[in-house]
């Protein structure tokens, strides 16, 4: 059932859309991300311009992830305080890139951008978790008790202005929160994602978060800057397409519940390997995509459109 996109100008099948929704909803559940770091560049392959896919995205981002946190909700499982800080962050960071967006629309650059962004994020961050991941398995067969013991103290523990996340069971500094928050909210704006796959890494491994809490308090954080990066965007740039919006918001709630049960089943580490391989499979079509001579090579636009 092909149906048309009024602010994207192409016309796409439903089920694809509900299905490709779905698909990333129980991504985001099983492993506490938006799941635009897939469902943004998968846009892309079906032929969303990459303006409208990033605005849009962001805009179903927050359905799944609410979703995924109701369930996490339930299991107490939300570290409600550190989500607030990593919030403060992720707002500021979220106006900041819808700036830099916009300059470089008007620059007509922001095409490239994002889908360089995508690559290199993508390429570093599955690069590197999936060999801890693999290293996590390998410690967990050899009967060593799982993955290796994080420090207890470090750098983040000897900055000011410390605060305690009862929750978490952590005493830190404020300041290194604040500041993934704002690099999460900068790739929020500009790639449409998020920007879960470097949250969740970051409050594990420099924050220091116990893994059963990091997924909910990254959803709960992904909810309010996806949905202050979609504001921006809608008005700003005219970028958000509604109908696009609501077949993938259909498709993500229900992918999203499903997700949250199939991950309390699964082992944490192989739960990270398979998102990094994911993500690394996605980092590879779009480098290819990049680096293949394109069927046309020339495309005709109003100018200043997307």
């Amino acid at each position: 059932m092909q149906i048309y996109l009024p602010i994207a100008e192409v016309s796409v099948n439903a089920f694809l859309l509900l299905g490709l929704g779905g698909m990333v909803g129980i991504l985001s559940g099983m492993f506490g991300v938006g799941g635009g770091f897939l469902m943004t560049p998968l846009l892309f392959f079906i032929g969303i311009p990459p303006a409208v896919a990033v605005a849009t995205e962001a805009n179903q981002i927050v359905a799944s992830s609410f979703s995924g946190v109701l369930a996490h909700l339930r299991r107490k499982t939300v570290d409600l305080k550190m989500g607030t800080v990593l919030l403060v962050g992720g707002l500021i960071g979220a106006a900041v890139g819808v700036v830099i967006f916009n300059y470089l629309k008007s620059l007509g650059q922001v095409d490239l951008l994002v889908t360089l962004c995508y690559v290199v994020f993508l390429g570093v961050i599955g690069s590197l978790m999936f060999v801890e991941s693999l290293r996590a398995l390998r410690r967990v067969k050899k009967g060593t008790g799982g993955p290796a013991k994080r420090r207890q103290r470090g750098w983040v523990h000897s900055l000011p202005l410390k605060m305690r996340f009862r929750t978490s069971g952590l005493y830190i500094s404020v300041i290194p929160p604040v500041v993934v928050g704002l690099c999460v909210g900068i790739l929020s704006a500009i790639m449409g994602v998020g920007g879960g796959f470097i949250m969740v890494p970051a409050m594990i491994y420099l924050l220091g978060m116990p893994t059963k809490v990091v997924v909910g308090t990254s959803l709960f954080q992904i909810i309010f800057v996806t949905a202050f990066t979609t504001m921006l965007h809608a008005t700003t740039n005219y970028t958000v397409d509604i109908v696009l919006a609501v077949l993938l918001l259909v498709g993500g709630v229900i992918g999203a519940q499903i997700g949250t049960v199939i991950g309390a089943r699964m082992p944490a580490e192989q739960l990270r390997v398979l998102l990094a391989a994911l993500v690394l499979v996605v980092c590879g079509k779009l480098a290819l995509d990049l680096l293949l001579e394109p069927s046309e090579l020339y495309s005709l636009g109003a100018s200043g459109g997307h």
